[in-house]
């Protein structure tokens, strides 16, 4: 499914990064570039040839919602590892206990940020069945982020295939049938691994893979917005009451998350170390994200490491569905920004049931625009969206001094992001059989 009115993911950059990520894929994964065969001597990544070696070990799994699924550093059983060199190619790729790595003080990811991951979902069913959402998506774009950084390429199949074998695996124990509707998280990552300190292409790489258990993180926090902030001084008067949705801070003129020609576009980890600064005083402040902005006309991009979608009524009456575009390597293509998109042009660009028809922009907009539609009131809701945060109804954006209040027409979320956030919950928990809904056999260790 291709809907013509959703832009593809954008194929052009420089010339010069350009001509290196072909040269790369062509060296380090010949058999996924066009037209051409196999000329490279080395070994490509194959998930046929992985190692089984079985935990002995074992932890115990820990209760939904306890501190340590809280805190997101419970991790399953196995893992998944993978090396590469530059001299030989691929590895054997190896399942096994999830332990340590071991990494010289020189090793290039260290000092330079040659560094990439994905983040997505294994999901249990209420067929007690397990899905992965779209993995194809990610396991291709994290081929992207890849060669952005001179990290070596691979086929997109093998890594959905080492995927699937370390889900096989830990999802009975991790993710048992007796917890339907549950999740675990999952990020396969690509590290330089090499002991030298030149800057230089890698030429030694580590792929890895764990699952860890993760907190719901649709639901806003339990912070407060101080009182201080909107009144505009530092007296810090009581704070007022939590309301439903997430509240975001509008970044100011000297921060800046990403930039045109760059590489937001690629999930690297220099894409998120540098904000988290600004994250962690929002969230002092009481609030949920930052709301990023780019440029002297305070462009939207994104809030937080999500996509952000609005949906609003022009001058001339039409309902719009507006989100920013991809094509100068600002915005990261999410999978679920993507999957919002289709899921609009199928089934909401006619009336659906209570719901008026949406029409699908894809443009740069400024927060002028935001403040002037909530001013007139044809703002109709707003949304964040990615892997973490799902679908998460935003409440309210702090911009420039004031609060610029965001219907929730169901009381916790607006009425598009509502349906939206059901149709992609049916899909990924089983609940509609859908070709995004990818089910993984499972293999009982016992």
């Amino acid at each position: 499914m291709a809907p013509s009115a959703i832009t593809p993911p954008p194929e052009t950059t420089s010339e010069l990064i350009s001509a290196g990520i072909k040269h790369a894929i062509l060296k380090t994964a010949p058999s996924i570039a066009p037209h051409v065969g196999n000329l490279s001597r080395l070994q490509e990544l194959d998930a046929s040839k992985i190692i089984f070696t079985r935990n002995l070990n074992p932890k115990p799994v820990p209760e939904p919602n306890s501190p340590e699924v809280r805190a997101m550093n419970a991790c399953t059983d196995h893992m998944i590892t993978c090396s590469w060199n530059s001299k030989t190619g691929w590895q054997p790729p190896h399942l096994g206990p999830y332990g340590p790595l071991s990494l010289m003080p020189t090793a290039s990811v260290l000092h330079y940020a040659t560094e990439c991951f994905e983040g997505m979902k294994m999901y249990r069913g209420y067929d007690s069945r397990i899905r992965l959402f779209r993995p194809d998506r990610n396991c291709r774009r994290m081929l992207g982020s890849a060669t952005r950084i001179a990290l070596p390429g691979f086929d997109p199949k093998e890594l959905q295939q080492l995927i699937e074998d370390l889900v096989s695996v830990d999802s009975p124990k991790w993710l048992p049938r007796s917890r339907p509707g549950s999740f675990l998280y999952l990020r396969p990552t690509m590290i330089a691994s090499a002991a030298a300190l030149g800057v230089q292409k890698p030429t030694e790489a580590l792929l890895f893979i764990i699952a860890c258990c993760f907190p719901s993180l649709s639901e806003p926090t339990e912070a407060v917005i101080p009182s201080s902030i909107q009144a505009g001084n530092g007296n810090g008067v009581a704070p007022e009451k939590q309301k439903p949705g997430l509240k975001l801070l509008a970044s100011k003129d000297d921060m800046v998350r990403a930039w045109p020609g760059g590489f937001g576009n690629a999930k690297v980890g220099a894409n998120y170390g540098p904000s988290l600064i600004a994250q962690g005083e929002a969230r002092d402040l009481g609030f949920d994200q930052i709301l990023w902005l780019f440029g002297p006309h305070c462009e939207v991009t994104e809030a937080g490491a999500s996509n952000f979608f609005l949906i609003w009524r022009t001058t001339s009456g039409r309902l719009q569905l507006v989100t920013a575009p991809l094509g100068d390597k600002v915005i990261l293509d999410g999978v679920t920004r993507r999957s919002v998109l289709e899921l609009v042009e199928e089934r909401l660009t006619a009336k659906w049931e209570d719901l008026e028809e949406l029409e699908i922009v894809e443009r740069k907009y400024t927060m002028g625009e935001v403040e002037e539609a909530i001013e007139e009131g044809r703002l109709v809701e707003a949304f964040a969206a990615g892997t973490a945060f799902f679908i998460a109804p935003v409440s309210m954006i702090h911009f420039r001094g004031k609060d610029l209040e965001i219907p929730l027409a169901e009381g916790t979320t607006g009425k598009y992001a509502l349906v939206l956030k059901s149709w992609l919950k049916n899909i990924m928990y089983g609940e509609e059989q859908h070709e995004w809904g990818v089910v993984v056999e499972e293999v009982d260790l016992d």
